[in-house]
C-alpha cells in the first residue's frame, strides 16, 4: 500500500463504508488519517452516492464530510407518521370529543392524497384531539458537534384536511429542546380555521429552522385539530405525513 499513489489511494478508501472509515482506517496510519480527514476522500464519497455533482470542487462545500452523513442519514424522524400502526409511539395523545381515529384515504368526503404513498390519516372529533413526538437526536444518529457547530436545517412537514361537509380547526407547534429541555427554538403556526363548505384538498404546512444556536438534543412535534360543527363522531381535521428531517 505504501507505493500506491495518494488519488488511488483515495478511490480505494472511497469503497470502504463511512463508520469503517471514521472508526476504523482512520487508525491504521497518519497517511491514512490525513487522507480520511481531507475533503477529496469525502468529496469522492458524495460524487459516487449522488449527493455532489461531477463537476463539484473540493473548495465548494467547507466540510463534505459532514455533507456526507448528513444526507446518508436523511430520512423522516417521525415515526408512525400517518397511522399505520394505529397511535403508537405518540405521546401526551388529548383524545376530546370521541378522540382521535385512524380512516383510509380518501374518506368520506375527502379527497386523495398527492402522493400514492399515503394510505390513511388521522381524524380528530368535536372537542380537541391533540398528539405529539419527542425525537432524541442522539439516538437518531446526530451527534452533538454536529448538531453545535454546524447547526444543520431542521426541516419539519405537516399536512391537514377537512371534509367538505365539515369545517375544522387545525394547529402545529414544534419545539426545539436542550438537554435539561428547556427551549432553544420554537414555531408554532396559526390557529387555521377551514370553513365548512370547502373543497376538503390537502394542505401542506413547512418551517424549516436554521442558525437556532447550540445545545439542541431533542425535537417536540405536536399537533392538534377539532371539527366546527360539533357533531359527534369524526368530523374534524384530518392530519398525516407528517415530517422531520436534518439536512445539509
Amino acid at each position: 500500500m505504501e507505493s500506491l499513489s495518494e488519488p488511488l489511494l483515495i478511490r480505494i478508501l472511497a469503497s470502504i463504508p463511512a463508520v469503517e472509515l471514521v472508526l476504523v482506517c482512520r487508525l491504521v496510519c497518519s497517511q491514512w488519517k490525513n487522507l480520511i480527514d481531507g475533503a477529496a476522500l469525502w468529496l469522492l464519497k458524495c460524487q459516487q452516492d449522488g449527493f455532489a455533482g461531477e463537476d463539484a470542487e473540493e473548495e465548494g462545500a467547507e466540510n463534505w464530510q459532514t455533507l456526507y452523513f448528513l444526507n446518508q442519514r436523511k430520512r423522516n424522524l417521525i415515526k408512525n407518521p400517518s397511522g399505520e400502526e394505529g397511535l403508537d409511539y405518540w405521546v401526551n395523545v388529548e383524545n376530546g370529543g370521541d378522540g382521535w381515529k385512524i380512516e383510509d384515504l380518501p374518506g368520506d368526503f375527502g379527497k386523495e392524497f398527492p402522493t400514492d404513498e399515503v394510505q390513511k390519516y388521522f381524524v380528530s372529533s368535536f372537542e380537541w384531539c391533540r398528539k405529539a413526538q419527542v425525537i432524541d437526536l442522539r439516538a437518531e444518529g446526530y451527534w452533538e458537534e454536529l448538531m453545535d457547530t454546524t447547526q444543520p436545517k431542521i426541516v419539519v412537514k405537516d399536512w391537514y384536511a377537512a371534509r367538505c361537509d365539515a369545517g375544522c380547526l387545525y394547529d402545529l407547534s414544534v419545539t426545539l429542546m436542550s438537554e435539561s429541555e428547556d427551549v432553544v427554538a420554537e414555531y408554532t403556526s396559526d390557529t387555521v380555521a377551514v370553513p365548512q363548505d370547502n373543497e376538503g384538498e390537502w394542505t401542506e404546512v413547512t418551517h424549516t429552522f436554521t442558525d437556532y444556536g447550540p445545545g439542541v438534543r431533542f425535537i417536540r412535534f405536536e399537533h392538534g385539530g377539532q371539527d366546527t360543527v360539533f357533531w359527534k363522531g369524526w368530523y374534524g381535521a384530518r392530519v398525516t405525513h407528517s415530517q422531520v428531517t436534518i439536512e445539509p
